[in-house]
């Protein structure tokens, strides 16, 4: 074997002992980076952050009350006829938190009391009224939140709004 020969498989042999070096040292840090996050406890602070400490301290704060808002879909589209000729077709939807589980089976269980107080609040209307959304979006959720216990919907929301002549 030549001399060039040799210096470039010392020169691979460093290269490939340098690289072997690096990615098991990279492994260690991940594992142990990995163990000291399932071993810490929930809630606390970070220990590494960016920007202002208020924004930091903020963020630790409001972390804990950070819920899943979801949107209940449950009560699906319903066909009213109105005192008149019309029909109103709708779907009605509101936010909800999905961590509080207890509001969310009372929801489950209301399915039936709030489709029957959407269609209440429309057929009592006097025959050629003249429907405002935002009136009618108020009255219905000010009646759902009379028939809850153990929480508030804070808005409804008209997916699907048809008046039909």
């Amino acid at each position: 074997m030549n001399e060039a020969g040799i210096v470039n498989s010392k020169i691979s042999n460093i290269i490939y002992t340098i690289l072997l070096v690096t990615v098991f040292v990279l492994v260690i840090i991940i594992a142990g980076g990995t163990v000291f996050a399932f071993l810490r406890p929930g809630g606390t602070t970070p220990l590494i952050t960016t920007g202002s400490r208020e924004m930091a301290q903020y963020t630790a704060q409001n972390a804990a009350h950070n819920d899943d808002i979801r949107v209940y879909p449950g009560l699906g589209r319903q066909r009213i006829p109105l005192a008149d000729s019309r029909v109103v077709i709708l779907s009605v939807t509101f936010p909800y938190s999905a961590n509080d589980t207890a509001f969310t089976e009372e929801l489950a269980s209301k399915v039936d009391d709030f489709r029957l107080i959407t269609s209440d609040y429309f057929t009592s209307l006097p025959a050629d009224a003249q429907i405002d959304e935002d009136a009618a979006k108020r009255a219905i959720l000010r009646r759902y939140n009379e028939n809850l216990r153990l929480g508030r919907i804070e808005a409804v929301y008209f997916s699907d709004f048809l008046i039909i002549e």
